[in-house]
């Protein structure tokens, strides 16, 4: 939130968000495909599914009639991205900065959806596996299909989700610092040099650059689960945190919108969000705003996690439950 909100583009590099993001993604996958019992997995995917479409369900609604009361909304059948976004759903030009996030749902929908194979194919062949993706991120950008869209979205984020996968395995505890520490250190290094003789339209942002995003987010996601393999449980045990997880895909799904609403309220008021006093005062009525609407809406995700709806989620004192239980991770 707080980058989408000032646009600091060194935060890109203290904490890549979404490849830790996917990581957490990959090991609740794995860990649901575990105990899925059907052989095929089907049952975790559609637990999984569950869990994300029901909440976006409701953005969807409102993204609909919003875009249509806008103008200049495409009625077709490609509609029904917006309850199932398999691809990316149709925006007007005035809505579409409204939801520039559903990418991340898109994306993780079709990481659910192939994780069974993807896990049986990282179980025979991890390295490989992990390092293929990679090579065909690298063909995409020389070929100028690099720039975005769903194949190279899919090929920048799958080793982070395998990564989750070696999370739940166990597997990075068997690999030697000896070796896993310089080959981050070379990793981490080509990324940053990527960047920073390449700047992007936002400068120095990791957003604007995909193979030195996926370098940089693999090795320090490889260094922070080998040096801290419960990490990505993000403090669960903690009330105040577990309250935060459970509804982070209400906060993920309607932030933006509530950034583009505050800026548009500044503009028709008069109030200037420049500078650092604006950019406090912006970042204050984001958080206000999305608290409110987490408050409004959040209850949608325990209907979809088939949990007692509750205003404010905090966890019973009672023993804390599987990590299958837990909300879905995003960024926020």
């Amino acid at each position: 939130m707080t980058y989408h909100t000032l646009g600091f583009a060194w935060l890109t590099v203290a904490f890549p968000a979404m490849g830790l993001m996917f990581a957490l993604g990959g090991s609740l996958m794995a860990a649901s495909l575990d105990r899925g019992g059907d052989g095929l997995g089907l049952k975790a995917i559609g637990r999984r599914m569950r869990r994300i479409v029901v909440p976006f369900w409701v953005l969807g609604a409102f993204a609909v009639v919003l875009m249509s009361l806008m103008g200049g909304l495409e009625h077709s059948w490609r509609l029904v991205l917006w309850f199932l976004p398999l691809d990316d759903p149709p925006t007007s030009e005035k809505g579409g900065v409204w939801f520039s996030q559903i990418w991340y749902v898109r994306s993780y929908l079709w990481f659910i959806i192939l994780s069974p194979l993807m896990l049986w194919l990282f179980r025979k062949a991890p390295v490989p596996t992990v390092l293929v993706p990679f090579g065909v991120l690298v063909a995409l950008w020389e070929t100028g299909h690099g720039t975005g869209g769903m194949v190279r979205d899919f090929f920048m984020y799958a080793p982070m989700w395998m990564l989750g996968f070696a999370h739940h395995d166990g597997t990075l505890q068997r690999i030697s610092r000896k070796v896993l520490w310089p080959a981050c250190l070379v990793m981490g290094g080509i990324g940053l040099a990527i960047l920073y003789s390449h700047p992007g339209p936002r400068g120095y942002d990791m957003n604007d650059a995909p193979i030195a995003d996926a370098l940089w987010s693999t090795a320090f996601l490889l260094v922070m689960l080998h040096a801290a393999p419960a990490a990505l449980s993000l403090g669960a045990a903690e009330p105040a945190v577990e309250a935060i997880n459970r509804r982070a895909l209400t906060i993920y799904l309607w932030h933006e919108a509530v950034i583009t609403a505050v800026r548009l309220a500044a503009v028709a008021a008069g109030v200037s969000l420049l500078g650092p006093y604006g950019g406090l005062l912006q970042l204050v009525l984001v958080f206000a705003l999305v608290t409110l609407v987490v408050l409004a809406l959040g209850w949608v995700e325990d209907l979809a996690a088939r949990r007692r709806p509750r205003l404010v989620p905090l966890p019973s004192r009672a023993p804390a439950g599987r990590l299958d239980d837990r909300a879905q991770p995003v960024p926020v």
